[in-house]
């Protein structure tokens, strides 16, 4: 297969979009959730992989969360990948990985990006539902499992753990 073949070859594979996230508790096992200014509901600190520049989603993660929330910190174990297949645009991969628990010191710290957020709150698990939609309720529920029963990262297919 010549160059130009190959290129043409990987130009017409499906595209899949990818996201990571962090999961940041603090002392007494709430949530932090963000209000971005651009949809409704709320969401994890995190984004879009940059993966034309090389980004992992590990990168990804971090790089989000220190734009977002003003927070750079090595973040923990990746809890949970879930594939969300999509209507109105290709599928993602939703890689959601351990922030730890902020302490005072850090949530005094937070400093939201104006351009997208609006606000920042900390949410109990019970009330998570109130918060999250769809998918992303399910896989924060997913990796708070991973947490407390100490197991790998779950694996799911939007928002449903997959049978291993």
């Amino acid at each position: 297969m010549s160059t130009a073949d190959y290129a043409t070859y990987i130009a017409g594979l499906p595209r899949v979009l990818a996201a990571a996230a962090a999961l940041f508790r603090d002392a007494e096992g709430r949530i932090l959730l963000v209000e971005p200014n651009y949809r409704e509901g709320w969401a994890l600190p995190g984004g879009t992989v940059e993966s034309d520049a090389g980004e992992t989603p590990r990168q990804g993660a971090r790089r989000e969360t220190a734009e977002e929330i003003g927070l750079d910190v090595t973040l923990g174990p990746l809890l949970a990948v879930d594939w969300v297949p999509g209507t109105d645009r290709p599928p993602l991969v939703a890689y959601l990985y351990d922030g730890g628990v902020l302490t005072e010191d850090d949530l005094k710290a937070i400093r939201l990006q104006e351009e997208e957020l609006l606000s920042w709150r900390l949410v109990p698990r019970e009330d998570l539902a109130d918060h999250l939609r769809g998918s992303l309720h399910a896989r924060v529920l997913a990796a708070l499992d991973v947490l407390t029963e100490g197991t790998g990262p779950a694996e799911l297919e939007n928002g449903h753990r997959v049978d291993r």
